[in-house]
C-alpha cells in the first residue's frame, strides 16, 4: 500500500530529525559545560563531561549546584573569560 509506506516513511523522517537535534543539543551542553568549567577554572573539565554525558539532565543539574559560582569576565590579557573574583585567569596565568 504506497500510503502505508508514504506514513512510514514520514514517521521514520520524524524520528530520525529528532534523534539527530537531540544529538546535537547534547554536543552543545558538553561544549558548554567544558568552556564553562575552564572557566571557573575547574581542573578537571572533561570529567564532568562524561557526567554530564552518562547521566544526562540529572549530571548538568549536578554540575550546575556543584561549580564555583559567581560572575565570570573577560580576561584583559587573553580575552577569555575567567571567574570575576579569581586572582588568576585559568587560560594564561595573568592576573
Amino acid at each position: 500500500d504506497d500510503e502505508a509506506a508514504t506514513a512510514c516513511l514520514a514517521c521514520g523522517g520524524f524520528v530520525l530529525t529528532a534523534a539527530l537535534v537531540a544529538f546535537v543539543v547534547n554536543i552543545a551542553i558538553l561544549v558548554w559545560v567544558a568552556r564553562d568549567a575552564k572557566a571557573r577554572g575547574i581542573d578537571n573539565a572533561v570529567a564532568w563531561m562524561l557526567l554530564v554525558f552518562f547521566a544526562g539532565v540529572p549530571g548538568l543539574v549536578i554540575y550546575l549546584l556543584v561549580r564555583p559560582q559567581g560572575n565570570t569576565v573577560c580576561c584583559p590579557s587573553c580575552n577569555n573569560k575567567r571567574l570575576q573574583v579569581s586572582a588568576r585567569c585559568p587560560h594564561c596565568g595573568n592576573t
